[in-house]
């Protein structure tokens, strides 16, 4: 008998979102009839004027091509002040009635639903449908995402299947995310000794992928609540290193990464005259993604006209300084985006390379 999957993870930023995309474009790939919905969603988005939809619903139809309907593949939709109102006016039913409506539509038009479910297992769990509350109902099997390592990755596991186990949801897997390379030979040898004693498949070790994590310069502007002053046309560079203008040195500078400087309007002068001298003498193009402009200082005529005709992209924030601002940009957690497909496509292939989807299909009755 075919089982529906529910893709959980054992806290936020593990990965789940680029896991689930590749595995749902892993099952078409076997020509699998199958579908996706995201059960309850925190994160939403204005989708054609009056709807909230779920980010990651979005994604999923642009990325898959498929046509996005809120009812059916957003069902939930957690806004802002609402789990209040449901503490003092409690509307499970009413919940799960859109829950239920949208999973059989999608069970009549697919084989195969693959859920994707929102942070960490608990959460949902203040308006009663934490992801193992959802997984139960659905009678999905879950597969739990972890992040790579040994004794906290474990513990984190163990923690997360007894808060399934205790719902009555069945774990039936595992995939372990963002393992370091240099880590990879220890990190899976003790680990399959320790999780096949649980009873858990282990269907892959994805290791860490460096460019996934590079954020886009959209990105970088909502999180630093930034204005754009030119080149907006290149706000789907990535940042692959960020370096303050203050410290701006020939002997870290990598002429193979595209970085970000993070400078104050008075020091971009000296910041940049340090740069134009570096990619003088090795010889390379600029190599700047886009420059973070803190400060109020006014900016030299010169220094702009050159930014704008290199195509750089300039981003003035005057919500944080450099420092406040590089600290914060180093704990950006960044998520898939349609602005950049092609991180699309590597999350689509490091999962089809990674992880034994052939063994899904096996373990969850999917025969394609």
């Amino acid at each position: 008998m075919t089982q529906d999957i529910f893709m959980a993870a054992t806290a936020q930023h593990i990965g789940k979102t680029t896991t689930t995309l590749g595995i749902l474009h892993a099952l078409k790939l076997r020509e699998v009839n199958v579908g996706y919905c995201k059960p309850v969603g925190q994160e939403f988005e204005s989708w054609r004027d009056h709807y909230k939809v779920d980010k990651d619903s979005i994604l999923f139809a642009e990325a898959m091509r498929f046509e996005l309907e809120p009812d059916i593949h957003s069902p939930v939709i957690v806004m802002p002040g609402y789990t209040e109102h449901y503490i003092n006016h409690p509307e499970k039913e009413k919940l799960y009635a859109r829950l239920d409506a949208a999973t059989a539509i999608l069970r009549k038009r697919h084989d195969v639903v693959l859920y994707e479910g929102t942070g960490h297992p608990g959460v949902g769990s203040v308006i009663d449908m934490s992801n193992a509350d959802v997984a139960k109902r659905l009678k999905a099997g879950v597969i739990l995402v972890v992040k790579g390592g040994i004794g906290d990755t474990y513990d984190h596991l163990m923690l997360s299947k007894t808060f399934f186990d205790a719902a009555g949801a069945k774990v039936v897997g595992v995939i372990i995310n963002k393992v370091l390379r240099s880590k990879m030979d220890k990190v899976k040898a003790a680990l399959e000794k320790k999780i096949t004693k649980t009873g858990l498949e282990i269907f892959g070790f994805i290791p860490f992928e460096e460019e996934l994590a590079f954020p886009l310069l959209t990105t970088i502007t909502r999180e630093l609540k930034g204005e754009v002053l030119c080149n907006s046309h290149k706000l789907t560079n990535l940042a692959e290193s960020t370096i303050a203008g203050s410290l701006v040195d020939l002997e870290t500078l990598d002429p193979h990464r595209q970085y970000l400087l993070v400078v104050s309007g008075r020091r971009l002068s000296d910041a940049l005259a340090k740069l134009k001298q570096i990619w003088s003498t090795l010889p390379i193009t600029p190599n700047l993604a886009g420059v973070i402009i803190t400060g109020a200082a006014p900016l030299a005529p010169e220094d702009m006209e050159y930014l704008i005709n290199s195509e750089i992209p300039v981003i003035r924030t005057l919500h944080y300084g450099t420092y406040e601002s590089i600290i914060k940009l180093s704990k950006l957690d960044v998520k898939l985006n349609t602005k950049a497909p092609h991180k699309i496509q590597k999350a689509i292939e490091i999962v089809e390379e990674y992880v034994n989807i052939d063994r899904i299909c096996e373990v969850m009755g999917i025969c394609p």
